[in-house]
């Protein structure tokens, strides 16, 4: 990846899409290059979808609720409970922590009764000790494009790009 790879994901992040003509008019990177780029990205795996996002309240699913999951310590456990953690419906993500908690677990779900049942079936995973869940009162920032949390000299400086490299 160059500078210009990081251009073309910043706008992407920026601007919701993968259209070339608008990551081109964003960065000011020729069109063919832009479309060059992109599929070189999807061929690396850097780029996985095409990022059609949705708000979530308004198809119904207002309520976040991120739960701390204590797990029983035995060999690849995290493995096992994580894959259990994900399967179960509503959650979105599940990241397996150190600390005292072993698993946070973030879900959207669209009602009381949906949570409920969401905390029932974390009690039916075996190797679950203990959970505690919270409610999201109010979302102050949900970024789900990352690379917007930087400005492009750090992403350039941190990622390590070769500055000979971009210029040749």
């Amino acid at each position: 990846m160059d500078e210009k790879d990081i251009q073309v994901l910043a706008a992407i992040a920026k601007l919701g899409t993968g259209s070339p003509e608008k990551l081109s008019e964003e960065t000011d990177i020729p069109k063919s290059t832009v479309h060059y780029r992109l599929d070189n990205l999807r061929e690396e795996g850097v780029i996985t979808n095409d990022l059609f996002d949705v708000d979530l309240t308004k198809v119904g699913l207002n309520i976040t609720v991120i739960t701390e999951v204590m797990a029983e310590y035995s060999k690849g456990y995290h493995d096992k409970v994580g894959e259990k953690l994900g399967e179960v419906e509503g959650v979105n993500q599940v990241y397996f922590t150190m600390g005292d908690t072993d698993f946070v677990v973030i879900s959207h779900l669209s009602n009381r009764g949906m949570v409920e049942n969401l905390i029932q079936q974390f009690e039916a995973i075996d190797e679950i000790a203990r959970t505690s869940s919270k409610f999201v009162i109010k979302t102050i920032k949900d970024e789900n494009r990352p690379l917007n949390d930087f400005e492009m000299e750090t992403l350039v400086e941190t990622l390590g790009i070769d500055q000979e490299k971009v210029t040749q």
